[in-house]
């Protein structure tokens, strides 16, 4: 397999790039440095939210992956999260790939039906508007009125951070998982595994998973 990663020198994109090396893909690591510290994995410059460039490099791939993140320069990054988004998808549709991959946000996870985590009082302040930009994105998906693009939006746990490879945690949908004590969280290593197993099986085509120990 083929994949295109754009964001694939941050905690989670890094990961995902190595996973997928690891199990045989050919990876193309893009990221505007155009640097990839992954032995095996051809590094590639480019900004996702050039449609023309997204294209080009998608090209001939078999999916195109997304690990980028909202801006964390203190502007409002809602729309320019969402705008790198669709530029992202016209790109993807130009190059004629179907299979498209997204590392989402946890902001948007229910913790009861209805009520989204980043809705609750107490949610951290300096979290918020990369919550809600993450949350705009999963509805620009869910609102694409066509079929020829085959999305999957994967949320991680409340928390996630570099920690254990285990293989082993829990998929669900759109509720926030949470363990015997409560707590929400996955490792950026077994998030990398969930993430690689979605793009091999596409087992939630079309829609949000969550994933958590």
């Amino acid at each position: 397999m083929k994949l295109v990663l754009f964001g694939a020198t941050g905690m989670v994109g890094t990961r995902i790039a190595t996973e997928a090396s690891a199990r045989g893909c050919q990876v193309i690591a893009v990221s505007r440095s155009g640097q990839s510290p992954i032995p095996g994995v051809t590094a590639a410059a480019a900004d996702a939210s050039d449609p023309a460039k997204v294209a080009a490099l998608a090209s001939g791939a078999d999916a195109v992956a997304s690990a980028c993140v909202p801006p964390r320069d203190g502007s409002d990054p809602r729309e320019p999260f969402l705008a790198l988004n669709r530029a992202l998808v016209e790109g993807v549709r130009q190059a004629g790939v179907r299979r498209l991959m997204v590392v989402g946000g946890a902001g948007s996870l229910e913790i009861a039906p209805g009520q989204a985590l980043a809705d609750q009082p107490g949610f951290p302040e300096a979290y918020l508007p990369e919550a809600l930009a993450h949350r705009d994105v999963l509805a620009f998906y869910r609102a694409l009125d066509d079929e020829d693009l085959d999305w999957t939006y994967v949320s991680p746990a409340a928390e996630i951070r570099p920690g254990e490879r285990t293989g082993t945690f829990r998929i669900g949908g759109d509720r926030m998982l949470t363990d015997d004590h409560g707590n929400s969280r996955i490792s950026a290593e077994d998030y990398a595994i969930a993430f690689v197993d979605e793009l091999e099986k596409d087992a939630h085509p079309r829609a949000r998973m969550s994933v958590a120990y």
